[in-house]
């Protein structure tokens, strides 16, 4: 951290600029800091990889609840706010992360949220940073919230030509899914987590309201690797999952956060998309003449 503490202050005081991820890496920083049992609790650094974290905190029956296509380092997970399946009960990275240790763009170590020596004032950093893509600072190390590992899981998948209805009945109901994704067209995904019993019950339950058929894990990685060779990304109100889907194409779309992962651009969507990629620029850019004026992260 030292090292890279220096370099950007360099970097500052020269008028330079520095990519990371190319100019600036974080693969001396792996280490697996604090894991907090009790507490459900971890302190990483920001190179350790996602699948080598999920084995450690495997060991004593814990995960973080991120599933993401790929296996990103826990640096990239938050600059990129990358998320997979477990989404749709769990939230995306920005949901269960408690803290973060940055080197800012002049240099200065800063730390925010929960789980860290030293806390500063002002901006929610450890979320701001999630999806910022390494435009505002070095992600150094992170603390984030676990979850138990599920004693049994089970997955229903529903063929049919309504998903939006399918989709609608399970949202609508009691049951609590870990996972809905509708692989567009044609087939909705369903993951339930859980003791046994309680898992049986619901996916009986599920059949009941849609039918479908159990599956194997393997839905999830297709899911993952369709969404990893995405090449559009269309966000939509979850309210309107029926106009969303009518202009899709092939898709895998996560109905509660209103995200689907297109196969190609979507002309349907081309316009708002506009609209509010237009909106986060500005805001974008307001965040980095205040965090670094003189665009050493470029």
């Amino acid at each position: 951290m030292a090292e890279a503490s220096g370099l950007l202050a360099a970097a500052h005081t020269d008028g330079r600029s520095l990519r990371i991820g190319d100019d600036l890496t974080t693969d001396g920083l792996s280490a697996i800091l604090e894991h907090e049992a009790g507490d459900l609790t971890c302190t990483v650094e920001a190179g350790v990889r996602l699948s080598h974290l999920q084995a450690e905190l495997a060991r004593h029956g814990q995960r973080l609840s991120l599933d993401p296509p790929a296996d990103p380092t826990i640096g990239s997970l938050l600059a990129t706010n990358a998320s997979g399946p477990l989404r749709h009960r769990f939230g995306a990275p920005r949901d269960l992360v408690l803290g973060v240790t940055l080197v800012l763009a002049d240099g200065t170590v800063a730390s925010a949220g929960g789980k860290v020596v030293k806390n500063v004032a002002g901006y929610d950093l450890a979320r701001l940073v999630c999806g910022s893509r390494g435009r505002l600072a070095l992600i150094a190390r992170a603390s984030f919230r676990l979850h138990p590992l599920p004693r049994a899981t089970r997955t229903l998948v529903v063929r049919t030509d309504d998903p939006a209805g399918v989709v609608s009945t399970l949202r609508r109901s009691a049951l609590e899914p870990s996972a809905l994704d509708l692989l567009h067209p044609g087939r909705v995904a369903v993951l339930f987590e859980g003791a046994e019993r309680a898992v049986e019950a619901q996916l009986a339950r599920a059949r009941a309201l849609v039918s479908g058929e159990g599956a194997g894990l393997e839905v999830w990685d297709e899911s993952r690797a369709r969404q990893q060779a995405a090449r559009g990304r269309v966000r939509f109100d979850p309210g309107r999952l029926a106009d969303a889907l009518a202009g899709l194409g092939e898709a895998v779309v996560r109905p509660a956060p209103g995200v689907a992962f297109t196969a190609e651009e979507n002309a349907s969507y081309k316009l708002s998309q506009e609209l509010e990629n237009a909106a986060l620029d500005r805001l974008q850019h307001r965040l980095e003449q205040t965090l670094d004026p003189r665009g050493v992260l470029r």
